[in-house]
């Protein structure tokens, strides 16, 4: 029998973890910084909000490629991401550029959702389905879009890319709901 390889903590992925969650308060420094509608800092601000979503999607892919998943990164990685949409969102509504139910919407479904995945770990996990990495995808695109110093064209883009991220904020959390509930019954009946 062979012995399991032990991944260390410090690997590139959890280092790009970590990193996203370093970049929030500087991309909160840039979004607001001169009074938040100088064109130059909503351009560095989209900038790091950009590239700390990147490393979302490329600390995930190396993890699964190169074997690095460590308890550290599932628990850190969903940190970092709500950090980064959830500050961006708030940010946004902050300084009236994003109305307020529409960051309150997303924070509830996040929340619920994480809340639900701790109530039902005892008997499973439920993956991220595709809806759920869709709705993340829309969601990321369209505060980046809100970011960005607008126009008129940028900002009706804006407003229909969010629109589709509120719908399937909505939709994926019924779902993971209906799917919460499916797994603990299942448990519970292996159990009868």
């Amino acid at each position: 029998m062979t012995e399991a390889r032990k991944v260390p903590l410090f690997n590139v992925a959890n280092i790009l973890t970590m990193t996203r969650l370093v970049l929030v308060p500087v991309f909160l420094f840039s979004l607001f910084e001169a009074g938040g509608f100088d064109t130059t800092w909503r351009l560095i601000a989209f900038g790091v909000f950009a590239v700390a979503s990147f490393t979302d999607h490329i600390d995930g892919t190396l993890a699964r490629k190169h074997g690095l998943i460590t308890d550290f990164g599932k628990i850190a990685d969903p940190i970092a991401d709500k950090a980064l949409t959830g500050s961006a969102l708030v940010g946004l509504s902050i300084l009236d550029v994003l109305p307020w139910w529409i960051t309150i919407t997303i924070a509830v479904r996040e929340v619920g959702i994480t809340l639900l995945r701790f109530w039902v770990i005892r008997y499973g996990v439920i993956p991220a389905s595709r809806g759920g990495k869709a709705k993340t995808l829309a969601q990321v695109i369209a505060i980046g879009l809100f970011v960005l110093p607008g126009n008129d064209v940028l900002e009706l883009v804006a407003w229909a890319i969010m629109a589709l991220a509120l719908v399937l904020t909505v939709v994926t959390g019924i779902d993971y709901v209906i799917r919460a509930f499916k797994m603990k019954a299942r448990a519970d009946r292996a159990v009868a």
